[in-house]
């Protein structure tokens, strides 16, 4: 017999034939800058070019780094083109100049690089993938941090999010090639200035190029890309029906069943997956013996699935005949290399019938290692069966199999002057077909023996009696009951084999008329009903579903509509989404609800939790259905997720235009109110030449506020736009601070200011006028809101790794715990000394300017006196250090 595994895989064919015209795309994977990828790629593509290969670059960045610019020369370098970005002019990787050129293989650096905006794609790996598209081969580099699975990961442990990814499938049918060398060869590499010019270096190494980060970055590397081999290795032997386990990395399988130990087994393949850092899954293979499982065995199935998946496994149940056939078939397929199955302590005379899983599983399956754990005492007492309804049969059945036995009878009897003895025998052999068919093993052996009585008194001299005369008709009489033994056990499991195809087939249309509709719903409302009324078919169940609010569980669909929850029940419910378990009756936790609450997970974490209940007292979802409950709330909980993500995206499309519109207006305002403010403020100074007086005073006060309300407006305009230029250089913090406070002495009128500088303090690096609004700004904002004639007072001092400036007034200060939603654009409190004039802009401004020139700043309340402070800190990197004084004086 032909198994499935000695065919080609037709997935992995289409796969295949998905790749017939691309061209071929070679990625240069690294753990970080610096370690030769640009250079490697170079190299190799200079061998191909020697070899008669056409090569072309596309586009390298070498960085300043002399040997990657020296490898460049050899190559033939096609021009970028120009494309206008936000005031400036940038170079891009010209697509249609390499698709006209045509060669045979394109060097493209740096797969994750964001394009220019208006270029024809936004990101570089879609350009590579046009020419890929068009047959043309690509050699490319990336470091791991750029993918977008690993994104969080490496972000947890280098606190640097990367912002530019590519996603995971780019590297499904590439080469890979790791570009690797040790940390402290990099670190080295760092120190000489190879990598980033020694300032940048400087930084680098105390804060994302640290030994441990490089360590875990290069562990990254190695894993991501032989994840990615394995793949594709599995991928060509299925293509190929290739036999073996081909064990490149490890794969566990764990057996599991209704026994006792199963919930010990799933423990060990964890240990053992731990071990070997490999997948595993939790395998039960379902025959037709599982039909007579009782209740507490499905439910120690069923506990034990519901362990492996908590504990990161796979989980998977599949239908066959026996079970080695199963495990043999799914351990081929999967290409598993170690199998953890346990030993029961069965009586011999069970073995001898049934045989030895373990003994078998050794026979079928070579290349893999058996792990056979031995099972407890528990395991050698008999299996609790299913109810005994229907287990022999209903009655009916063998009367009509008694019938059938009749029919055949009267036939024989007609016929009996035409046909033979031996031939009227085989006539009895159809009701036992029909009725091992119909009824299974059973049925067959009863019709088998009421066939051989019949024949025997109908056929058989003396006809009439149940004596057999002649010795040849006894050996008939017995090798009959054989043929029909053999053919009831045939008929039979051909029916067990039919019973579970279509058991299989009735899951399988099940969740897949689930996900069909529910793809088809456009809203939440519905998509919830839908969820609710699906379940409650299914399971003939009360179902309701509830979501995350303010108030806890919130009920946001139930079939019947009517249902509602009381507290225990919402106490359940809270439980379920809260730890991600089940709860509620059929669990192990707040077991007195009369509902089930299964959480509704994915990736993201709990969206929801679905309910079940039943009005007869019943178990709300037999045992034998757990694992449909597990796919349709699975499937569930990806819709409910999606349609969530696509409701934050329409809010961010509106946010997004919402602040497009309000920019466009604050340019529009402030640019119209520029030009009368300056004649006013020209007409004011010219009424003040000729006459001062009070009313002078005032109008060119207010319009010297109304000024910087409309040069705020200006700014905001430019910081939201994204067009600000900076222009860094060293800035002494006591002349920025002396400028500033004479540029706002009218706003500082009556304020002393107490300025404490320490002498000695570095030059800052910041760019001067932006610096010079941040704290005309800040002194603008301490003058109006703190208390009349008291001192305002102006910080710095030296701290280790950073250099801290402070702006402190006297006065009510601001709202405790509301401290950093200053910073928030037209943000005033209402009843705080924050909500007096200004137009909430001030302050927004400075956070936007502040960390445009890459430092922080921080409001708080003062601690020694009643009043605001506002801090801003300057990393050691914006701190110009002694010797570049020198240079600048």
């Amino acid at each position: 017999m032909n198994d499935r595994h000695d065919r080609p895989s037709p997935e992995a064919f289409l796969r295949a034939a998905a790749q017939e015209g691309r061209g071929r795309l070679k990625v240069f994977l690294g753990a970080a800058p610096g370690v030769g990828k640009t250079y490697e790629m170079l190299s190799e593509g200079m061998q191909r070019r020697k070899a008669g290969v056409d090569v072309v670059v596309g586009v390298v960045e070498t960085h300043g780094r002399t040997e990657t610019e020296a490898l460049t020369r050899g190559h033939e370098i096609l021009p970028r083109i120009d494309v206008e970005h936000q005031g400036r002019t940038l170079s891009e990787m010209d697509i249609d100049g390499i698709l006209a050129r045509r060669p045979s293989l394109v060097l493209v650096d740096e797969l994750a690089h964001s394009n220019a905006s208006g270029s024809r794609h936004p990101k570089r790996y879609q350009d590579v993938e046009e020419l890929l598209a068009a047959g043309i081969d690509v050699y490319s580099t990336i470091n791991v941090q750029h993918l977008e699975s690993l994104n969080d990961v490496v972000a947890s442990f280098t606190k640097v999010r990367v912002r530019e990814t590519v996603p995971d499938r780019i590297l499904e049918t590439a080469e890979i090639e790791v570009v690797d060398i040790p940390p402290d060869e990099l670190i080295e590499r760092l120190r000489e200035g190879k990598v980033y010019i020694p300032d940048e270096a400087s930084r680098a190494l105390n804060h994302f190029f640290s030994k441990s980060n490089l360590s875990a970055l290069r562990e990254l590397a190695l894993r991501r890309a032989a994840q990615a081999v394995d793949a594709q290795m599995l991928d060509y032997v299925r293509a190929h029906a290739l036999a073996g386990s081909f064990a490149a990395g490890e794969r566990v399988i764990v057996a599991v069943s209704e026994q006792q130990s199963a919930l010990l087994l799933v423990r060990a393949a964890k240990r053992l997956a731990d071990a070997l850092s490999a997948p595993w899954t939790a395998l039960h293979v379902e025959t037709p013996r599982s039909a007579q499982l009782g209740e507490g065995d499905r439910k120690r199935l069923n506990q034990a699935m519901a362990l492996a998946a908590q504990l990161g496994g796979a989980t998977a149940t599949i239908p066959a005949a026996r079970v080695v056939d199963g495990l043999i078939s799914y351990a081929r397929e999967a290409r598993a290399t170690q199998i953890v199955i346990g030993k029961s302590a069965r009586p011999w005379w069970f073995e001898i019938r049934h045989g030895s899983v373990v003994d078998r599983l050794v026979r079928g399956l070579t290349g893999v290692a058996i792990h056979v754990l031995p099972g407890d005492a528990h395991d050698a007492t008999p299996r609790e069966r299913a109810p005994s309804k229907g287990r022999w049969g209903h009655p009916r059945d063998y009367l009509l199999s008694l019938a059938v036995v009749g029919l055949v009878t009267a036939a024989g009897l007609a016929l009996g002057s035409t046909l033979d003895i031996t031939n009227i025998a085989l006539l009895y052999l159809l009701p036992v077909m029909v009725a091992a068919s119909l009824y299974g093993l059973r049925g067959g052996v009863f019709a088998g023996l009421a066939s051989s009585l019949a024949y025997n008194f109908f056929f058989l001299p003396p006809t009439g009696t149940l004596t057999v005369s002649n010795p040849e008709n006894v050996v008939t009489i017995v090798v009959f009951l054989g043929v029909a033994l053999v053919t009831s056990q045939f008929a039979a499991r051909i029916k067990s084999q039919a019973d579970l195809a279509a058991s299989s087939a009735r899951l399988n249309a099940a969740l897949a008329g689930f996900s069909r509709q529910l793809t088809t719903i456009g809203n939440d409302e519905e998509l919830m009903q839908a969820i609710c009324a699906e379940l409650a078919r299914l399971f003939d169940a009360r179902v309701c579903v509830l979501t995350a609010s303010s108030d806890g569980p919130a009920l946001r669909a139930a079939w019947p509509p009517e249902d509602r929850l009381d507290t225990m029940e919402r106490a359940a419910a809270q439980w379920a989404m809260g730890k991600g378990t089940t709860t509620g009756r059929g669990s192990d936790t707040l077991t007195g609800s009369d509902w089930m609450f299964h959480p509704l997970k994915t990736p993201r974490g709990v969206v929801g939790v679905v309910g079940l209940t039943r009005d007869d007292g019943a178990m709300p979802v037999p045992p034998d259905m757990s694992a449909l409950l597990l796919s349709l709330t699975d499937q569930s909980a990806l819709v409910i997720e999606r349609m969530q993500l696509e409701n934050v995206m329409r809010d961010l499309a509106r946010l997004k235009e919402t602040d497009r519109l309000r920019a466009a207006l604050l340019s529009s305002v402030s640019h119209d109110l520029k030009t009368p403010l300056t004649a006013i403020l020209a007409a004011a100074d010219m009424l003040r030449a000729e006459r001062s007086s009070p009313l002078v005073d005032s109008v060119e006060a207010e319009a010297q506020r109304l000024h910087r309300f409309v040069t705020n407006l200006l700014d905001m305009a430019r910081v939201e736009a994204g067009v600000m230029r900076l222009n860094l250089e060293a800035v002494d913090l006591t002349d920025a601070i002396a400028s500033a406070v004479h540029d706002t002495r009218a706003a500082l009128f009556g304020h002393e200011i107490d300025l404490d500088v320490a002498p000695g303090l570095p030059l800052v690096r910041v760019d001067p006028q932006l610096f010079h609004h941040v704290l005309i700004n800040l002194f603008d904002n301490a003058g109006r809101y703190a208390d009349p004639d008291s001192p305002i007072r102006v910080a710095a001092q030296r701290r280790p790794g950073e250099l801290l400036l402070s702006v402190m007034d006297r006065g009510p200060g601001l709202p405790v715990g509301q401290e950093g939603d200053v910073f928030q654009t037209f943000r005033r409190f209402e009843g705080s000394d924050r909500a007096k004039g200004g137009s909430g802009l001030g302050l927004a401004i400075v956070k936007a300017f502040v960390e445009a020139m890459g430092l922080q700043v921080r409001a708080a309340n003062r601690t020694d006196v009643s009043g605001a402070r506002f801090d801003i800190f300057f990393p050691e990197e914006a701190l110009v250090r002694e010797i570049d004084q020198e240079n600048v004086t």
